[in-house]
Protein backbone atom coordinates (compact mmCIF):
# COMPACT_ATOMS: atom_id res chain seq x y z
CA UNK A 1 0.00 0.00 0.00
CA UNK A 2 1.37 3.47 -0.88
CA UNK A 3 2.74 5.61 1.95
CA UNK A 4 -0.05 8.20 1.66
CA UNK A 5 -2.96 5.86 2.55
CA UNK A 6 -0.85 4.26 5.32
CA UNK A 7 -0.26 7.67 6.91
CA UNK A 8 -3.98 8.45 6.61
CA UNK A 9 -4.90 5.17 8.33
CA UNK A 10 -2.39 5.88 11.07
CA UNK A 11 -3.78 9.37 11.61
CA UNK A 12 -7.31 7.98 11.80
CA UNK A 13 -6.22 5.43 14.41
CA UNK A 14 -4.61 8.20 16.45
CA UNK A 15 -7.77 10.32 16.26
CA UNK A 16 -9.90 7.33 17.30
CA UNK A 17 -7.64 6.58 20.28
CA UNK A 18 -7.72 10.24 21.31
CA UNK A 19 -11.54 10.26 21.20
CA UNK A 20 -11.64 7.08 23.29
CA UNK A 21 -9.35 8.67 25.89
CA UNK A 22 -11.54 11.77 26.01
CA UNK A 23 -14.68 9.66 26.47
CA UNK A 24 -13.13 7.56 29.24
CA UNK A 25 -14.38 8.50 32.69
CA UNK A 26 -12.38 8.16 35.88
CA UNK A 27 -14.67 6.75 38.55
CA UNK A 28 -14.07 6.42 42.28
CA UNK A 29 -15.87 3.28 43.43
CA UNK A 30 -15.88 2.22 47.08
CA UNK A 31 -17.97 0.60 49.79
CA UNK A 32 -18.62 2.69 52.89
CA UNK A 33 -20.51 2.36 56.13
CA UNK A 34 -23.58 4.42 56.96
CA UNK A 35 -21.36 6.89 58.82
CA UNK A 36 -18.99 7.24 55.88
CA UNK A 37 -16.16 4.96 56.98
CA UNK A 38 -14.28 3.38 54.06
CA UNK A 39 -11.47 1.55 55.85
CA UNK A 40 -9.65 0.91 59.12
CA UNK A 41 -6.85 2.99 60.55
CA UNK A 42 -4.61 -0.08 60.22
CA UNK A 43 -5.24 -3.62 58.86
CA UNK A 44 -5.02 -5.34 62.24
CA UNK A 45 -7.55 -7.84 63.63
CA UNK A 46 -10.04 -5.05 64.39
CA UNK A 47 -9.40 -3.67 60.93
CA UNK A 48 -10.35 -6.99 59.38
CA UNK A 49 -13.61 -6.95 61.31
CA UNK A 50 -14.28 -3.47 59.97
CA UNK A 51 -13.54 -4.57 56.41
CA UNK A 52 -15.97 -7.47 56.85
CA UNK A 53 -18.70 -5.11 58.05
CA UNK A 54 -18.23 -2.70 55.14
CA UNK A 55 -17.51 -5.20 52.35
CA UNK A 56 -19.51 -8.19 53.59
CA UNK A 57 -22.48 -7.45 51.32
CA UNK A 58 -20.32 -8.44 48.31
CA UNK A 59 -19.27 -11.91 49.41
CA UNK A 60 -22.55 -13.85 48.76
CA UNK A 61 -23.05 -12.37 45.28
CA UNK A 62 -22.96 -14.66 42.25
CA UNK A 63 -21.15 -12.01 40.17
CA UNK A 64 -18.55 -11.31 42.87
CA UNK A 65 -17.91 -15.02 43.41
CA UNK A 66 -17.52 -15.60 39.67
CA UNK A 67 -14.79 -12.96 39.52
CA UNK A 68 -12.96 -14.80 42.30
CA UNK A 69 -13.21 -18.07 40.37
CA UNK A 70 -15.87 -19.42 42.74
CA UNK A 71 -19.20 -21.07 41.93
CA UNK A 72 -22.69 -20.38 43.22
CA UNK A 73 -23.91 -17.28 45.00
CA UNK A 74 -26.98 -15.09 45.04
CA UNK A 75 -28.51 -13.68 41.86
CA UNK A 76 -29.85 -10.47 43.40
CA UNK A 77 -30.10 -6.73 42.77
CA UNK A 78 -26.72 -6.33 44.46
CA UNK A 79 -25.21 -9.03 42.22
CA UNK A 80 -26.52 -7.35 39.07
CA UNK A 81 -25.19 -3.96 40.19
CA UNK A 82 -21.77 -5.51 40.87
CA UNK A 83 -21.73 -7.18 37.46
CA UNK A 84 -22.73 -3.97 35.67
CA UNK A 85 -19.89 -2.11 37.35
CA UNK A 86 -17.41 -4.88 36.52
CA UNK A 87 -18.45 -4.80 32.86
CA UNK A 88 -18.10 -1.02 32.74
CA UNK A 89 -14.57 -0.73 34.10
CA UNK A 90 -11.27 -1.60 32.48
CA UNK A 91 -8.00 -0.52 34.13
CA UNK A 92 -7.91 0.05 37.88
CA UNK A 93 -5.77 2.29 40.08
CA UNK A 94 -4.93 1.22 43.63
CA UNK A 95 -2.54 2.20 46.40
CA UNK A 96 0.56 0.30 47.54
CA UNK A 97 -0.99 -0.53 50.89
CA UNK A 98 -3.98 -2.15 49.19
CA UNK A 99 -1.65 -4.06 46.88
CA UNK A 100 0.59 -5.34 49.69
CA UNK A 101 -2.45 -6.36 51.72
CA UNK A 102 -4.29 -8.12 48.89
CA UNK A 103 -1.58 -9.54 46.65
CA UNK A 104 -0.94 -12.74 48.62
CA UNK A 105 -4.63 -13.70 48.54
CA UNK A 106 -5.49 -12.57 44.99
CA UNK A 107 -3.59 -15.53 43.58
CA UNK A 108 -2.39 -16.34 40.06
CA UNK A 109 -5.71 -15.34 38.46
CA UNK A 110 -6.65 -12.15 40.35
CA UNK A 111 -10.22 -10.79 40.30
CA UNK A 112 -9.35 -7.63 38.35
CA UNK A 113 -9.07 -9.18 34.84
CA UNK A 114 -7.58 -5.86 33.67
CA UNK A 115 -4.39 -3.80 34.00
CA UNK A 116 -3.86 -2.51 37.55
CA UNK A 117 -1.72 0.55 38.26
CA UNK A 118 -0.24 0.66 41.75
CA UNK A 119 0.67 4.11 43.12
CA UNK A 120 3.86 3.62 45.12
CA UNK A 121 7.13 5.12 46.26
CA UNK A 122 8.85 1.76 45.68
CA UNK A 123 9.14 1.01 42.00
CA UNK A 124 9.57 -2.51 40.62
CA UNK A 125 9.12 -4.45 37.40
CA UNK A 126 5.65 -4.99 35.99
CA UNK A 127 4.03 -8.26 37.10
CA UNK A 128 1.89 -10.18 34.61
CA UNK A 129 -0.79 -12.49 35.99
CA UNK A 130 -3.51 -14.75 34.61
CA UNK A 131 -6.90 -13.66 33.32
CA UNK A 132 -5.70 -10.37 31.86
CA UNK A 133 -4.46 -8.86 35.13
CA UNK A 134 -1.13 -7.08 35.31
CA UNK A 135 0.41 -4.88 38.00
CA UNK A 136 2.32 -1.78 36.92
CA UNK A 137 4.06 0.19 39.69
CA UNK A 138 3.85 3.95 39.19
CA UNK A 139 6.21 6.14 41.21
CA UNK A 140 5.12 9.48 39.70
CA UNK A 141 1.96 9.88 41.79
CA UNK A 142 -1.79 9.53 41.32
CA UNK A 143 -1.99 11.81 38.28
CA UNK A 144 0.58 9.77 36.37
CA UNK A 145 -1.13 6.51 37.34
CA UNK A 146 -4.52 7.74 36.10
CA UNK A 147 -2.89 8.95 32.89
CA UNK A 148 -1.34 5.54 32.24
CA UNK A 149 -4.66 3.84 32.97
CA UNK A 150 -6.44 6.10 30.49
CA UNK A 151 -3.94 5.15 27.79
CA UNK A 152 -4.95 1.48 27.96
CA UNK A 153 -8.65 1.90 28.78
CA UNK A 154 -9.71 0.91 25.24
CA UNK A 155 -13.13 2.54 25.49
CA UNK A 156 -13.86 1.46 29.06
CA UNK A 157 -13.81 3.60 32.20
CA UNK A 158 -11.00 3.72 34.76
CA UNK A 159 -11.80 2.61 38.31
CA UNK A 160 -10.14 4.19 41.33
CA UNK A 161 -10.53 1.16 43.58
CA UNK A 162 -8.84 2.32 46.80
CA UNK A 163 -7.70 2.56 49.43
CA UNK A 164 -8.95 5.70 51.10
CA UNK A 165 -5.73 7.68 50.60
CA UNK A 166 -5.82 7.07 46.83
CA UNK A 167 -9.46 8.12 46.71
CA UNK A 168 -8.79 11.34 48.61
CA UNK A 169 -5.72 12.16 46.52
CA UNK A 170 -7.74 11.72 43.33
CA UNK A 171 -10.57 13.92 44.60
CA UNK A 172 -8.17 16.62 45.77
CA UNK A 173 -6.41 16.55 42.39
CA UNK A 174 -9.69 16.83 40.49
CA UNK A 175 -9.08 13.57 38.63
CA UNK A 176 -12.42 11.84 39.22
CA UNK A 177 -15.50 12.36 37.04
CA UNK A 178 -17.90 10.21 39.06
CA UNK A 179 -18.24 8.58 42.46
CA UNK A 180 -19.99 5.24 42.92
CA UNK A 181 -20.70 4.39 46.56
CA UNK A 182 -22.02 1.11 47.94
CA UNK A 183 -23.40 2.05 51.35
CA UNK A 184 -23.62 -0.86 53.79
CA UNK A 185 -26.33 -0.51 56.49
CA UNK A 186 -23.89 -0.56 59.38
CA UNK A 187 -22.49 2.17 61.65
CA UNK A 188 -18.77 1.56 61.96
CA UNK A 189 -18.05 4.20 64.58
CA UNK A 190 -14.30 4.06 63.87
CA UNK A 191 -11.92 4.05 60.95
CA UNK A 192 -11.12 6.45 58.12
CA UNK A 193 -13.87 8.54 56.58
CA UNK A 194 -13.89 8.83 52.82
CA UNK A 195 -14.97 12.47 52.96
CA UNK A 196 -13.42 14.87 55.47
CA UNK A 197 -13.53 18.49 54.48
CA UNK A 198 -15.66 19.23 51.42
CA UNK A 199 -13.77 17.73 48.51
CA UNK A 200 -16.18 17.85 45.58
CA UNK A 201 -19.41 19.38 44.29
CA UNK A 202 -21.61 16.32 43.81
CA UNK A 203 -24.90 15.69 42.02
CA UNK A 204 -26.65 12.37 42.69
CA UNK A 205 -27.63 10.70 39.41
CA UNK A 206 -28.68 7.21 40.52
CA UNK A 207 -29.97 5.42 43.62
CA UNK A 208 -30.48 1.65 43.65
CA UNK A 209 -31.78 -0.16 46.73
CA UNK A 210 -30.14 -3.54 47.01
CA UNK A 211 -30.50 -6.30 49.55
CA UNK A 212 -27.21 -5.68 51.33
CA UNK A 213 -26.32 -2.13 50.32
CA UNK A 214 -27.64 1.04 48.75
CA UNK A 215 -25.85 1.92 45.53
CA UNK A 216 -25.36 5.63 44.82
CA UNK A 217 -23.86 7.31 41.78
CA UNK A 218 -22.69 10.93 41.82
CA UNK A 219 -21.50 13.19 39.07
CA UNK A 220 -18.67 15.50 40.10
CA UNK A 221 -19.35 19.00 38.84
Amino acid sequence: MPAGPLRLMDERRKVRRQKEREMTKVVLGMSVSLDGIAGPEAPDEDGMALFAAILGWQFPLRSWRAQQGQEGGEDSVDSRVWQANFDRFGPQVIGRRMFDFGYPSWGENPPFHAPVFVVTHRGQERIGMGGGTSYTFVTGGITEAVGQAREVADGKDVLLAGGVSIAQQALDAGLADEIVLHVAPTVAGRGIRLFGAARADLRCTEVIQGEGAVHLRYEIR
